[in-house]
């Protein structure tokens, strides 16, 4: 008996169902996107190892995907992977088309990303992400910019959110503070995982990677902080006094908080001085977004990011750009069972069945004519009992059904049954077309 086919962890097939779901995701990302005057580009699924590694720190670099080259000798290694994030290859080619960017340069990109991690749910091997990104400037009304446009994406989705906010300033300034400044790297690793393991383990991780018992104390009361926004800046800007970093991190983060009430930001925006962000190329605020009502991790994550342009040549080119996880997403939709999708242009809007072969041709020359006219038609192609067919536009939620027979070629009609009032009646072309285009 032949083994049952089956498809790598961590990732999923996708049915017609399941994509009109995601299209209608992927163009209300889009749909918002385009208000805010990005550009669409796409880059390469694969890319060279060097353009790859070490951007993702090493806990991300363990995570990627590396392409065995054909031919390639055993002891050599791969000249090439799959892009971890839409981020890097961004700005690979921010740096290799210089000379046809006019800066500030505002891109989105929608594809797939893959990182060989470990399957669980709302994680995936490989999975789209939607990111918005703008490089060549520094003012912060670029991150109340994304702000607006993750409220309106998931305002129109129909889920609540709520935006996580904090600055890798102010937790560089918080490894200077507790005495180990050259252990950031390590504090942000650790508490990235704060949410998912606790405090106690992320104690105990701070401890193997080097920081000494008086700096993981001194780092508690900071973990612990709470109250307002406002009333966190100000405990933690007290804290950071002494820090010059972390000083300009909590300006920065209190002039992105009073931007986003400026603009009427109605969903929750909490300063989180536990986010860190594991990605090391992150220099000032970072983002991440969860879902009120679904239990799945962040949904949506970004921050600034000052000099990833440098390590292919090209300094001093500052970015800032979220990541909406069409995947994450799509699974907040699917336990919520709260989304409609509005004139759905997959569907097929109706299709014609008929007698015998004439009225197979019949059909076949009408749907050339109503497709001429912009609408989505389908020919059943055998000859095939009536109760067939019609459970055919049954199971593919096809609501109007074109019976033709000897009587409705006659007369050049068809009869059109609405499957779902029950309704019948005859009609000529023109009177078919008015009432699809009119539904």
């Amino acid at each position: 008996m032949a083994q049952k086919p089956s498809i790598p962890k961590g990732t999923r097939d996708f049915s017609p169902a399941d994509m009109r779901m995601r299209n209608y995701i992927l163009s209300t990302i889009r749909d918002v996107f385009l208000l805010y005057g990005f550009k669409q580009i796409e880059t390469p699924a694969m890319e060279l190892m060097t353009t790859l590694m070490g951007k993702y720190g090493e806990e991300g670099d363990k995570l990627l995907f590396r392409i065995q080259n054909s031919g390639e000798k055993a002891n050599e290694a791969p000249e090439k992977g799959l892009r971890y994030d839409l981020t890097v290859p961004f700005a690979r080619y921010v740096v290799q088309h210089r000379e046809e960017i006019a800066f500030p340069f505002k891109r989105f990109q929608m594809q797939p990303v893959w990182r060989a991690d470990r399957p669980q749910k709302g994680r995936y091997r490989e999975f789209y992400q939607c990111d918005v990104d703008v490089v060549g400037t520094d003012s912060l009304l670029c991150e109340a910019e994304l702000v607006q446009i993750v409220e309106s994406v998931f305002s129109r989705l129909n889920i609540r959110v709520c935006l996580h906010l904090n600055n890798r300033k102010i937790l560089a300034g918080i490894a200077q503070t507790i005495g180990a400044p050259d252990k950031i790297v390590d504090i942000t690793v650790a508490i990235d995982k704060l949410d998912k393991i606790g405090i106690d383990k992320v104690n105990e991780e701070l401890i193997e990677r080097g920081l000494s018992q008086e700096a993981v104390d001194k780092l508690q009361p900071i973990l612990h902080l709470s109250g307002t926004n406002e009333e966190k800046l100000d405990a933690i800007g007290q804290l950071l006094a002494g820090s010059e970093i972390g000083t300009k991190g909590v300006e920065e983060t209190r002039y992105i908080l009073s931007l986003c009430q400026e603009v009427g930001i109605k969903m929750p925006v909490e300063l989180d001085l536990c986010l860190a962000r594991g990605l090391n190329y992150y220099t000032g605020a970072i983002f991440e977004v969860k879902a009120l009502d679904v239990q799945i991790g962040s949904i949506t994550g970004g921050g600034r990011y000052d000099n990833l342009t440098g390590i292919f040549g090209m300094p001093g080119v500052s970015g800032v750009g979220i990541s909406f996880g069409i995947d994450r997403i799509y699974d907040v939709l699917d336990t919520l069972h709260n989304y409609t999708i509005d004139n759905d242009q997959s569907r097929t809007q109706v299709i014609f069945v008929a007698m015998g072969e004439a009225e197979q041709r019949y059909s076949m020359r009408w749907a050339c004519y109503l497709r001429e006219q912009g609408l989505r038609v389908e020919v059943y192609p055998d000859v095939a009992k009536m109760k067939k067919q019609l459970g055919y536009a049954d199971a593919n939620n096809i609501r109007y059904v074109a019976i033709v027979g000897s009587n409705e070629m006659a007369s050049n009609q068809v009869m059109l049954k609405d499957m779902i009032e029950g309704e019948q009646e005859l009609v000529s072309q023109e009177e078919l077309i008015h009432k699809l285009q009119s539904k």
